[in-house]
């Protein structure tokens, strides 16, 4: 069974940071390609960052120079610290794990994660 599960949001205020973790079991986590995605009240789902299964990172312009996406494979962990948080970065914070197969995308979800901003 594939697990990913996410841990550390929470309440900060205006310029916190927070470290988000997400923990994967079930798949060989160094096949995969690892992102976060947020998505807030009344908002579609958005990717945040992403790390390959090479080590490549991309961010979101939103995000660009505040969060570090980070990896660690022997630990099947993905994490995300973020840093001088804005109040628009409030959101539940989704992981998942996808590779491109021939004719499908093999992917998982997380359950989520609230992250609050707010003084």
């Amino acid at each position: 069974q594939v697990q990913l599960v996410e841990s550390g949001g929470g309440l900060v205020q205006p310029g916190g940071s927070l470290r988000l973790s997400c923990v994967v079991s079930g798949i060989t986590f160094s096949f995969y390609d690892m992102s976060w995605y947020r998505q807030a009240p009344g908002k579609q789902r958005e990717l945040v960052s992403s790390i390959t299964k090479g080590s490549s990172t991309n961010y979101a312009e939103s995000v660009q120079g505040r969060f570090t996406i980070s990896k660690d494979n022997a630990k099947n962990t993905v994490y995300l610290q973020m840093d001088s948080l804005k109040p628009e970065d409030a959101a539940v914070y989704y992981c998942n794990a996808a590779r491109q197969l021939l004719t499908w995308l093999d992917d998982y979800w997380g359950q989520g994660t609230q992250v609050t901003v707010s003084s």
